[in-house]
């Protein structure tokens, strides 16, 4: 048998191929995943006007529809439906009613479930658009990510926002340069400029296109698919090991403390943030919220464990429960500082944390402690590597 002469090629052309290969197929996988997630946010949105708009449904529910259908969800165990969320999803919709046409289109090519596609045909009937207007949309959906679209219907003068979709098309821009450019009103500026060809060109020379990993690092793909966001969520190498130490060392405390969350992802506005940990005390009756900052304590510290609070005590306190309290561990090489957040709140309340939470003292031990860890293990790498 004849031996099969391989194919020959250089060591860069292995190189190419590899990762050309890679970056073909996540661009096909980004791209499945995020039609999906727009697919889904914009049928949210399209049930709850459907919805709405039947008299007797919207007589029963009234404005609470959103806090009521949150809280039932919420009993599903479903990822990013809280009210804000839903409200959003809901503007989407209004924002967006052309894209019914590329998914009732998807239906009748037999991509979508019966219930979708049934749901689909009984709902409310968009406006008809022509051929190129429903391409306009299917490009929409398979170019820009939800994220992006949550930019853009900020964006009311319906002009303005197809400038952007039109921009971030071309310019393959990420979520961070399409609301760089939206501040640096763009727009505005693209019509007053003699040249707007060239004002175009210099400002895709310098923008931001890193669609690939923007997209991946979004937490709300990793929610959609049923993986913890918990990695997505860029953090210092000491504050991360702190933080998954000071989860295990308060549940050991015995104080009361029932874990909920790390990194808990709230709404507020258009933006989302992230809570460090969250417990339920169930001594004290109330949710503690803890902050974790590798610096100094300053104001901006204080004020945005504040904002959570009072997000909490809005949106989050139940009946029966007393105010959230929020813990703030601030820490550097040279001090530790530890502030309770207990401002307002009666002396009794406030004696009555002090019994059930732990002290500072050992707050700080543990932080030292944790620290020192973090030192003695950076000096071993190092000597490790100097070895060798």
């Amino acid at each position: 048998m004849q031996d099969i002469e391989p194919h020959q090629y250089q060591f860069s052309d292995l190189i190419h191929r590899i990762a050309e290969t890679h970056f073909v197929l996540q661009r096909q996988a980004i791209s499945a995943i995020n039609k999906s997630i727009t697919m889904r946010n914009w049928l949210i949105g399209y049930y709850i006007v459907d919805f709405e708009q039947q008299g007797a449904n919207k007589a029963n529910y009234g404005s609470n529809l959103l806090e009521l259908l949150a809280a039932k969800l919420l009993t599903q165990k479903l990822s990013n439906t809280s009210a804000p969320e839903l409200r959003r999803y809901r503007k989407f919709y209004l924002s967006y009613p052309g894209f019914f046409h590329v998914f009732l289109e998807e239906s009748n090519r037999g991509t979508l479930s019966h219930d979708l596609t049934d749901a689909l045909i009984r709902g409310t009937v968009s406006h008809e658009l022509k051929t190129e207007e429903v391409l306009y949309f299917s490009t929409l959906w398979k170019k820009i990510s939800f994220s992006h679209l949550v930019e853009l219907i900020k964006i009311d003068d319906t002009t303005k926002r197809k400038f952007y979709e039109i921009q971030t098309i071309q310019g393959t821009w990420s979520v961070r340069e399409l609301k760089r450019q939206i501040g640096s009103l763009y727009f505005e500026r693209t019509g007053l400029s003699t040249n707007p060809e060239k004002l175009q060109e210099i400002t895709n020379q310098n923008s931001n296109t890193d669609l690939a990993v923007d997209f991946i690092k979004n937490p709300m793909v990793f929610e959609f698919l049923g993986i913890s966001s918990v990695e997505t969520v860029l953090e210092k190498d000491l504050e991360n090991a702190l933080l998954t130490n000071l989860q295990q060392f308060l549940m050991e405390l015995g104080h009361g403390f029932c874990f909920e969350a790390r990194q808990k992802r709230i709404l507020i506005d258009d933006e989302y943030f992230y809570i460090d940990l969250v417990f339920y005390h169930r001594i004290l009756k109330c949710h503690v919220l803890i902050e974790l900052k590798a610096e100094s304590f300053n104001h901006e510290n204080a004020g945005q464990l504040d904002t959570y609070l009072q997000y909490y005590k809005h949106e989050v306190m139940q009946s029966g429960d007393n105010e959230p309290i929020g813990i703030l561990l601030c820490t550097d090489a040279k001090k530790t500082m530890v502030k309770y957040a207990t401002a307002n709140k009666s002396q009794l309340l406030v004696n009555q944390y002090m019994v059930n939470l732990p002290s500072d003292k050992q707050l700080e031990e543990f932080i030292d402690n944790q620290i020192n860890k973090d030192l003695i293990h950076s000096e071993n790498n190092f000597l490790q590597d100097d070895n060798n």
